[in-house]
């Protein structure tokens, strides 16, 4: 089937909820894909963090082709012979006593506000249905309602209310305003250590820091969503590794899949996760054996091929590229850690996505921030090399130096 005719199905059979720019994916290996026609493209989305370990990675594949040969699903009302080795793992490698898998990284955000809530309630002793959460302007968790309410972009509440209470939104990169904020009632605090979808904001050095030490003097849970800036991205296993502040409750996602099955969950110790009894909360499908077996592999991979080593080094060198080679007039700056880099527009320059959409014809593929439609986002599979960064950068410079 060709281009013309896959997009053409997706217009009028899916709900309009997406607005993808005109390529389809036929094939992927590593950093490139290939539409039906065959043309070949560099992939610097990396579907949003998903695929750090890159398209179609050889050892994920063939886990996961022995793994379905063999049993994909129990449920949890059985054990299976994948979880518990591959939660031991996870715990050990990620130091953390317990994990709680789900799929997706809103479900993982949405265990970790439970969680948190619960521990309120039965560890801290906040009275019944008064427990708060902060959380910070400019956020991107999610799409459940429970999410889109404490969201402060306008589009992800429109027509969706009414909303779950008990959320208290700060401003990202202010540990004065947490401290502020914090009351008897609040049960935690759950912040993204780079505000990826918010256009690639990163905090000051010592931010994350700050509210850890602030959070354990209040007696309230410090939660981080790694969903994208976790497992390698910034140049670190972890991205509040940066600012050596550990959460108590750790929410990861996407990269965990290897880009292969959706994987999430949450890490934290023992203490916090007693708080639940059976039948509190679960997944049909979180912790699933196939699952299980890719997540594992997903890790050992970004060890093995020391991809954290490789998004810092490389991330730097893109980094500093852009900021010093890129003479642009449409750019307002550039900014990153590792591999996750934004550039932000100019208002004058119109909005990103026509810009993704001139590099198409040149080979890349790369796409705006959810929330922020002047920012285009850089955040490739961490498999890229030197070579492929320096093909990306001139056709950027090509298509924003005009």
């Amino acid at each position: 089937m060709n281009s013309e005719k896959c997009i053409e199905l997706n217009k009028k059979y899916l709900a309009n909820n997406y607005s993808p720019l005109q390529v389809v994916y036929s094939r992927a290996e590593g950093v490139w894909v290939w539409d039906p026609e065959g043309n070949k493209y560099l992939d610097l989305l990396g579907a949003y963090s998903a695929v750090s370990q890159g398209h179609s990675h050889p050892k994920i594949i063939k886990a996961a082709h022995e793994q379905l040969d063999k049993v994909t699903l129990s449920a949890r009302a059985f054990y299976n012979d994948q979880l518990g080795k591959t939660a031991k793992y996870l715990c050990e490698t990620f130091d953390f006593d317990k994990f709680l898998p789900m799929n997706s990284g809103t479900e993982a955000v949405c265990t970790a506000l439970k969680t948190s809530r619960k521990w309120g309630y039965k560890k801290k002793g906040i009275q019944k249905d008064k427990a708060e959460i902060i959380i910070c302007s400019n956020n991107f968790h999610g799409r459940t309602i429970t999410i889109s309410g404490f969201s402060t972009e306008e589009q992800f509440k429109d027509g969706f209310g009414p909303f779950t209470q008990g959320f208290k939104s700060i401003p990202f990169n202010d540990a004065n305003a947490l401290e502020q904020a914090i009351t008897e009632n609040t049960a935690a605090f759950m912040v993204e250590p780079i505000q990826a979808e918010g256009g690639i904001i990163v905090p000051d050095k010592g931010y994350l820091k700050k509210c850890q030490e602030i959070c354990r003097k209040h007696n309230v849970l410090f939660i981080l969503d790694e969903v994208q800036t976790g497992l390698s991205r910034t140049g670190k296993l972890f991205a509040y590794m940066h600012d050596n502040a550990k959460p108590d409750i750790l929410i990861l996602g996407k990269a965990l899949s290897g880009g292969v099955y959706p994987v999430s969950g949450i890490f934290a110790s023992n203490e916090i996760m007693d708080v639940f009894t059976p039948g509190d909360h679960g997944s049909t499908f979180g912790g699933n054996p196939l699952a299980m077996v890719i997540a594992k592999v997903s890790v050992e991979i970004l060890i093995e091929e020391k991809m954290s080593e490789s998004a810092a080094e490389l991330g730097g060198y893109f980094l500093n590229k852009l900021k010093t080679e890129l003479n642009s007039k449409l750019v307002e700056t550039v900014r990153g850690q590792g591999l996750l880099i934004g550039i932000e527009l100019k208002t004058e320059a119109g909005v990103a996505k026509d810009y993704c959409k001139k590099l198409i014809p040149e080979g890349i593929l790369c796409y705006t921030s959810t929330s922020h439609k002047e920012v285009i986002r850089i955040a490739p599979p961490l498999c890229i090399t030197k070579e492929e960064l320096d093909f990306a950068f001139e056709k950027i410079k090509k298509v924003l130096e005009g």
